[in-house]
């Protein structure tokens, strides 16, 4: 007789939040949980201030928006961030830097500057992470386009159980300027970070469980009632966790289908700790 498998189950512990309309996490929250209005508005990008003034001067909007949401996540936590493996996820990198790179490979120069070409990598922010850190862990880059963050989720949540060790999470897009814009339409930059542990502790907020044998569905992706707050989901990949992130807010028990490859949502059991 075949027995049952445990479900992946993992506890969050610290969240961080950045994008249209939210500057934390805990001004999040109070929009989420209906006790603040929501109002949209732009991003606003903090300076990077734990990297060196040479980095910092290079760092452009992915690298602002990540460290932003990844330091406010394992400050929550109470854990130290040199010691977290981490799991960063995008659906496209730096399109500014793109953008840039492409405007110059058009001109007659043709010269890209260094800077340029050391963050148009996907693991830009994974780099400059281990720089503000001095994290030395194993640290994952992936990308799923749209279904960016639920990747990401699912990987982080792998290991959070197989290595039986805490992980951060960190998935972020930046806005697309034109002519990319008109093929891409995200216009504006969010990030979203949340640490992971394998056990309950006095900091644990929530807790997720994925089924192994049925961690996928093909029941529609999970909505926000708010107009406001369902466009910005729409808008941008890393807005796809809204979902999960009003569960916390509201400490809500219930599944959650989240965003994924088309047709196919990732299945998420959310309870409040």
């Amino acid at each position: 007789m075949t027995q049952p498998v445990a479900p992946l189950t993992v506890f969050v512990e610290g969240v961080g939040l950045l994008g249209p309309g939210f500057s934390s996490w805990a001004q999040g929250r109070q929009c989420l949980a209906g006790s603040a209005p929501y109002e949209a508005a732009r991003s606003v990008l903090p300076l990077p201030m734990a990297l060196p003034s040479a980095e910092r001067r290079r760092a452009g909007a992915v690298v602002k928006v990540s460290l932003a949401v990844g330091q406010e996540a394992v400050e929550a936590s109470g854990r130290q961030a040199s010691k977290l493996p981490s799991v960063f996820s995008s659906s496209s990198g730096d399109a500014v830097n793109c953008h840039e790179i492409c405007t110059a490979l058009a001109s007659n120069d043709r010269l890209i500057s260094p800077t340029r070409f050391h963050n148009s990598v996907h693991n830009a922010s994974s780099g400059y992470w281990s720089i503000c850190s001095g994290a030395m862990a194993t640290s994952s880059v992936l990308c799923a386009r749209d279904g960016s963050f639920a990747a990401g989720l699912l990987e982080a949540l792998t290991q959070c159980v197989v290595d039986d060790s805490p992980v951060l999470l960190v998935a972020y897009d930046t806005e697309y300027p034109e002519p990319l814009y008109s093929k891409r339409q995200i216009s504006d930059t969010m990030g979203v970070a949340l640490v992971f542990t394998p056990r309950h502790s006095e900091r644990s907020v929530a807790r997720l469980s994925l089924d192994r044998a049925s961690f996928l569905t093909m029941r529609a992706a999970d909505t926000m009632d708010d107009a406001a707050l369902e466009a910005l989901r729409l808008a941008i990949p890393a807005a796809r966790a809204l979902p999960l992130l009003y569960a916390i807010a509201k400490r809500q028990a219930r599944p959650i289908a989240l965003s994924y490859l088309d047709p196919m949502q990732l299945a998420v059991d959310v309870a409040p700790c």
